[in-house]
């Protein structure tokens, strides 16, 4: 059997490698009829019985005739795979839809198709097609899912060709894969008002043309479309080529999601540890701050951002901008892991180099350089808001006792800093903390 695939989403491996492949894919069956074949050939030699021999002989023929029949067989056919959707929460299915088109004149055999799936998204799925008529195709879907975030390759697909008695199947593999991303578990917030937060869009820092003095424009070039009368004639002659005025760019509020990776900060690992409470808190707000018209930046313990550097503080107004912002957190919350860093050092350096909105951070535990660390934060930032994470009390069973002193003590030097700062044990759920947090920043604000 050759799958020559026509040009589709996904190829066709080519011809197979003639009868010695053919025969390497003889069944049990099949090996069972020719072992069965030679014997009774044998004993009729022995015993010089004729009739056994003709019996012998038939038994052997039939599985080379269908090695014979089926490694000269030919199909065209194509085979594609559709993810609906190609990104998932954790916990939540996605559906495969598999296509396979015959782009053969002839009708192909019983044909079983094998997609390729990790472990952790199910069993490995497998459908029987009886037969495609030419130019005829079969849909087919099956069903993934997984508690554990990542990127999941899918493919590539296999197609197994048999003959009608069973005697040799034959396995071609497309080239083609697809990826399943399962990004973090989500949880709708409250809109509340953090004690220093500004709105989305700030109006105090407005700056418009007309309350510019005309020196103090700054014109750009010309584009398709402008309008002809923002036209800036003195820049125009300046410049020798034709120059408008800017249009009104009106100040956006940002917001910086600080997740603590460290490997030192959380224990246990699975999709109910500490780390992966933290992932998801800090998806859930990103994605609510992304939704209020905010620039939102994630940023790691080692420093790293998303979006980066060069856009982090940047306002993206529009909405397509902000959903693909959207979508550039998840894949990157996605797939996410510890680190090997001690410290929270790198991302006090990038906070120190500029930043004046609001500021979330998720920590694991801490030590006290480090919590003096998170305390020097709070100096550039409009409000600031942290989960403390009690690491070790998700490690714990039910019969052990727990230690919230330190966690306490830790979270009194941070309000004393100016922070809000919120405690987070086993069972806590990230709405209610973003409730709470509204009340205790509210204390703050009066000064109770």
């Amino acid at each position: 059997m050759a799958v020559d695939a026509p040009a589709g989403p996904e190829q066709g491996s080519g011809r197979p490698g003639g009868l010695r492949a053919a025969f390497a894919g003889t069944t049990t069956r099949g090996r069972s009829f020719l072992a069965a074949g030679v014997a009774a050939a044998a004993c009729s030699y022995i015993l010089g019985q004729g009739d056994l021999l003709r019996v012998g002989l038939l038994l052997a023929a039939l599985p080379l005739v269908c090695v014979a029949v089926l490694n000269r067989t030919r199909y065209r056919v194509a085979g594609s795979r559709r993810l609906s959707p190609a990104r998932v929460p954790a916990g939540s299915e996605a559906r495969v839809h598999l296509r396979l088109d015959n782009a053969s004149r002839l009708p192909t055999g019983l044909l079983m198709l094998q997609d390729r799936v990790p472990y952790v998204l199910g069993p490995r799925p497998r459908f029987v097609l009886d037969r495609v008529e030419p130019g005829g195709r079969r849909e087919v879907s099956y069903r993934v899912r997984s508690d554990l975030r990542g990127r999941y390759p899918l493919g590539p697909l296999q197609l197994r060709l048999t003959d009608p008695f069973g005697m040799c199947e034959l396995t071609r593999s497309f080239s083609a894969y697809d990826t399943l991303t399962v990004v973090p578990k989500t949880e709708a917030l409250a809109p509340v008002r953090l004690a220093g937060e500004s709105s989305g869009w700030g109006d105090g820092r407005r700056r418009t043309v007309a309350l510019a003095g005309e020196d103090d424009v700054i014109p750009r070039e010309y584009r398709h479309g402008d309008d002809l009368r923002r036209v800036h004639w003195r820049s125009t002659a300046r410049y020798g080529e034709l120059m408008v005025r800017r249009e009104e760019q009106p100040h956006r509020a940002g917001c910086t999601v600080l997740l603590d990776t460290r490997r030192a900060g959380y224990y246990g690992a699975g999709p109910d540890s500490a780390f992966e409470w933290a992932v998801s808190a800090a998806a859930s707000t990103a994605l609510h701050m992304l939704e209020r018209d905010y620039a939102v930046r994630l940023l790691t313990d080692t420093g790293d951002s998303v979006p980066g550097p060069e856009s982090a503080g940047g306002a993206v107004g529009a909405h397509s901008e902000s959903a693909d912002s959207a979508g550039l957190m998840l894949d990157t919350l996605a797939v996410i892991d510890h680190s090997d860093s001690e410290e929270l050092s790198a991302a006090y350096d990038v906070l120190r180099s500029g930043h004046e909105g609001l500021l979330v951070a998720f920590v694991g535990e801490l030590d006290d350089d480090q919590v003096a660390l998170v305390a020097r934060m709070r100096r550039r930032t409009g409000a600031a808001l942290v989960f403390l994470l009690d690491s070790a009390a998700w490690s714990m069973t039910d019969g052990e006792a727990q230690d919230d002193g330190r966690l306490d003590d830790q979270v009194r030097m941070l309000r004393e800093a100016g922070w809000t700062a919120l405690p987070v044990r086993p069972g806590d759920r990230m709405p209610d903390l973003w409730r709470q947090a509204e009340g205790q920043a509210q204390q703050v604000k009066t000064g109770a």
